[in-house]
């Protein structure tokens, strides 16, 4: 069930806000999508990785001459294949990176950081003899002591991985090595003063474990390295200008040498931001001259692949006694796995954007620990800083006895107000969402034994960037709309749907492909809820160009002046009455008559983005006997600008939702006492399944974007940020016990309430 709720007096569309069929259902029905490990080239050898079982260990030596003289086996990779590379970092996005970590990150050189860190690679004519291959590589090493838990990686005793890493952001610079890669700081007010104007303090300590994006399509990809140096790349990604950029950083080829295809996508959610496969299957297409497929098992998945930081949160809230919160500190240590880079500045930045606080301290601490690299999770570092500050904000609540929304309401973020992390508020909706959820039929609904109801709220900033997109008319009146962002989400719709409102023709007459890195202008990935805002910004502008050039078309053809042309419903119309009107499809049939071929590209740095807010109300109900907790009711209410598709928002919100209270109830990375991954599969790493969850009810707020043609917002991040306090909040209300550490297993649970 959905409702949506306006406060926008936006005019109303023909086209947008509809739920046409999504463009790639048949396919992806009937199994005709391609996906990344679906291309077959002839010659095409099986590329597989040789990876450390150890989680911290010096590579004594590497013997692969067994490996190369294996019949069958074309290329052999090591460290040795790939040059030595400068710190560089580049920006983008969710792809953001160092491109030298990333480097050692792909196929490590003198040390191995983490189980599951590539050593060598092989090509071979068949699995079997790639796996053959594999365990003839003889690899010594001379094991070292390693640390995956955050805290315990922050201690001077820790074992530490990079000898050259001097932690950023602390004051002296230090001049000793430490696991500590940077600290960072956001604050304003007077602290001291806050607290001692608060009548009522509440401190906490949260922990989360490190969690896996669960995405159901393994990494994939295929190469082939051309005799004439010109590459290419088909592989399953967010963001292939991203795979291009680094893969010819990685290799240290031209960037203009390589052309990469963008696979259909199986789910990614962040973890396909960046690259493991593309650069080793290259680099052994370079040494053997044929194509190369890599495809990773669901084990390599999980222990090579980003998972989302573990952390600790600290939080101290003071408020006086009607509710107002005077001071605010929060301490974030995150995991970043084995080189930095975790998500914990994006974490401070959002933990506290929901409240208008006066006085507050955030620190955050990026922490390198023998764990894999972690990558992006929707809405990267803020459903861990919401976890520990809404769970906060609930204990507030109850030592004031106030209503949980209505304290959060005193304490809302409006337009007007500085956000914590600097800029002015404008356009937002979410005091909306608190009213939405204040007011919906769940928030009163009766409870039985056992039962708890929680509410938490979140954030995400939402971003522009670069995007590239064309719209070419066809010589029926029909319209392609090409763009460089792979669709995760359902932005071929939604890309298709705008072109088709400005072009006045039916959505069904627009057709949407995403184009390769050599047939449209660059684009950044496909994170951070920017498509719809930035590449749909560019997609609408080309658009509208057709527009202008059509209109001079029907005055040429008319013989008019351009002035006494409109364009409605897919149509020039002419203010002289005697003139008929023109379709898009008249005049695209003449269009060699009156200039040559119908097209516009539109390349921008989409700037305005809208933040996104959310609030939701969680029922749960606690077996006492086994400590199990049954999800049994979840409605969310977000801000989402205007939906363009509601089906796909209310999808992405309901996603977002189920991962969240995964995440809050099953999901964690465990490791063994040699640092191992003990739980690399879906049946030990549980996410949840269609018979753990509710029908999800979503609240549709659209406050408009005034920076967007439609009003449009992100919405793919915000919907994970609070169901993990959301359920924990709901857990203490059925139990009487705050639970601090997720998740929240029924052995875990069992034991507060044993102990209560």
């Amino acid at each position: 069930m959905s409702d949506v709720m306006d406060r926008s007096a936006a005019a109303a569309f023909k086209v947008v806000g509809t739920r046409p069929v999504r463009p790639d259902g048949a396919d992806k029905v009937t199994g005709k999508a391609a996906y990344g490990a679906d291309l077959m080239l002839p010659g095409m050898l099986t590329g597989k990785i040789k990876r450390s079982p150890h989680a911290h260990a010096r590579i004594i030596s590497i013997d692969a001459k067994k490996a190369r003289a294996l019949p069958g086996v074309k290329a052999v990779i090591t460290a040795a294949d790939f040059p030595d590379l400068a710190s560089e970092e580049l920006d983008g996005g969710e792809s953001a990176s160092n491109v030298r970590d990333l480097s050692l990150n792909c196929m490590a050189r003198s040390t191995v950081f983490y189980e599951g860190h590539a050593v060598a690679a092989v090509a071979a004519v068949s699995a079997s003899l790639a796996d053959a291959a594999l365990a003839l590589i003889d690899v010594q090493y001379e094991v070292l002591p390693h640390v995956i838990d955050v805290e315990a990686a922050m201690s001077p005793a820790a074992p530490v991985l990079h000898a050259a890493m001097f932690s950023k952001g602390i004051t002296p610079a230090p001049t000793t090595a430490s696991n500590i890669a940077e600290r960072h700081d956001l604050q304003r007010g007077d602290l001291d003063a806050g607290f001692t104007a608060a009548d009522v303090v509440v401190e906490g300590r949260y922990t989360t474990a490190a969690v896996h994006q669960g995405y159901i399509e393994p990494h994939a990809t295929v190469a082939t390295f051309g005799a004439d140096g010109q590459c290419q790349v088909w592989s399953a990604s967010q963001g292939h200008f991203a795979v291009r950029t680094l893969c010819a950083k990685i290799l240290g080829l031209e960037t203009s040498d390589i052309r990469v295809t963008p696979a259909e996508i199986g789910g990614g959610f962040g973890g396909k931001t960046t690259v493991y496969l593309e650069p080793l299957a290259l680099a052994l297409s370079r040494q053997c001259g044929a194509p190369v497929r890599m495809v990773m098992t669901r084990d390599e998945v999980f222990r090579a692949t980003g998972p989302t930081s573990g952390a600790v949160i600290e939080v101290k809230l003071g408020a006086k006694r009607d509710g107002t919160i005077t001071a605010a500190t929060v301490v974030l240590k995150f995991q970043a796995g084995a080189f930095p880079g975790s998500p914990v500045g994006a974490a401070g930045m959002t933990a506290l954007a929901c409240y208008d606080i006066a006085n507050f301290h955030i620190t955050g601490f990026d922490v390198v620990t023998n764990s894999p690299k972690v990558a992006a999770y929707r809405a990267p570092g803020a459903p861990i800083a919401a976890f520990g500050v809404e769970c906060a904000i609930d204990e507030l609540a109850l030592k004031l006895g106030m209503d949980p929304i209505a304290l959060r309401e005193k304490n809302a973020v409006r337009d007007g107000v500085k956000a914590a992390y600097g800029p002015t508020f404008r356009n937002i909706g979410y005091v909306e969402t608190l009213a939405a959820i204040r007011d919906h039929p769940h928030y009163t609904a009766p409870l039985g034994p056992n039962q708890g109801r929680g509410v938490a709220v979140g954030f995400w900033f939402n971003i522009g960037g670069e995007s590239t997109a064309a719209v070419h008319v066809n010589d029926d009146g029909s319209a392609l709309v090409a763009t460089g962002s792979p669709d995760i989400g359902g932005s071929r719709a939604s890309m298709a749907m705008m072109a088709a409102e400005v072009l006045g023709l039916p959505v069904e007459k627009v057709r949407p492909i995403v184009a390769d890195t050599a047939s449209i202008g660059f684009s950044m990935v496909t994170g951070g809820s920017r498509t719809t805002f930035a590449t749909g910004m560019a997609v609408t502008q080309a658009a509208q160009q057709i527009v202008v050039d059509l209109k001079r078309r029907a005055a040429q053809t008319w013989d008019v002046p351009v002035d006494q042309v409109e364009w409605l419903d897919g149509a020039a119309i002419c203010r002289d009455p005697a003139k008929a009107d023109l379709s898009l499809a008249a005049l695209a049939a003449r269009a060699g008559q009156t200039g040559g071929p119908i097209s516009a590209q539109v390349s921008l740095n989409a700037q305005g983005a809208g933040p996104g807010f959310g609030a939701h109300i969680c029922d749960v109900e606690v077996d006492p006997e086994t400590g199990g907790v049954t999800v049994l009711r979840y409605t969310a209410a977000q801000d989402v600008g205007r939906a363009i598709h509601p089906a796909y928002v209310e999808g992405q919100v309901q996603g977002g939702v189920a991962q969240g209270i995964g995440w809050a109830l099953n999901e964690e990375y465990i490791f063994d006492r040699d640092g191992k991954m003990e739980n690399s599969g879906f049946l030990d790493y549980r996410v949840p399944v269609a018979s753990d969850l509710p029908m999800i009810d979503t609240i549709l707020i659209e406050v408009a974007n005034p920076r967007h043609p439609f009003g449009a917002k992100g919405v793919g991040e915000v919907p994970i940020v609070p169901p993990l306090a959301a359920v924990a909040n709901a857990v203490r209300a059925a139990i009487g016990v705050r639970m601090t550490d997720l998740p929240l297993s029924p052995p875990k649970i069992r034991a507060a309430i044993d102990g209560r």
